[in-house]
């Protein structure tokens, strides 16, 4: 009867495997998707043949290490599909892309496929660009977006944003939030004589 029963790791398995997880999340998100796996190992005070047999392959860690923001990645592009105000649905996208990415390097290597081993990501980022798409149809209809925006400027947004990640970490997030409401300036149609939107608070970045 117990060759019927499920398997259930140990608690010190179990205790490793989250150790290794959020080790992975801190390492990945300051170093990338570069850094080596027994800097993940070290970090999680674990050696290296426990994390092997946890994840036997980096593409299974960084996998499990970004599911949550997979997760949040999905949800940015549900909800601004589903927001009757197809301006304010474009710009929530710009807005939460840029922030995932700049709290954590790693996944914005993940997504951007910058690293061989994330190409799982592509479907992630597939699904963006589709969401961005339809988007830009219904806000350019509704003439609140600039009708020359097309969705490799949204590619270009991203690979200019990876410069806020150079930022202090204190200030990475303030420069990716005020970035981005830089960008959303430039996207949108501006019927004169409006004025432009207040920007966010400027970070301290230089001495």
């Amino acid at each position: 009867m117990t060759a019927h029963l499920p398997h259930v790791p140990r608690s010190d398995a179990r205790d490793n495997r989250a150790r290794i997880l959020a080790a992975a999340r801190t390492v990945f998100a300051e170093a990338g998707l570069g850094a080596p796996v027994r800097e993940v190992a070290r970090h999680a005070e674990v050696g290296p043949a426990t994390l092997y047999r946890h994840f036997p392959t980096k593409r299974e860690l960084v996998m499990a290490a970004f599911a949550d923001q997979r997760q949040v990645c999905r949800a940015v592009v549900h909800d601004a599909l589903a927001d009757p105000d197809p301006w304010r649905g474009f710009r929530s996208v710009i807005v939460r892309i840029c922030e995932l990415h700049a709290r954590s390097r790693g996944f914005a290597d993940a997504f951007m496929a910058a690293y061989p081993e994330a190409m799982d990501f592509a479907a992630d980022r597939e699904r963006t660009l589709r969401a961005v798409g339809e988007l830009t149809r219904r806000a350019q209809r509704a003439g609140r977006l600039r009708p020359d925006f097309v969705l490799d400027d949204l590619i270009l947004m991203l690979m200019a944003h990876r410069g806020a990640q150079d930022a202090p970490p204190a200030a990475r997030l303030a420069a990716s939030r005020r970035f981005a409401a830089y960008v959303i300036e430039a996207f949108r149609t501006v019927p004169p004589p409006a004025a432009p939107s207040p920007l966010p608070r400027a970070p301290r970045l230089g001495a």
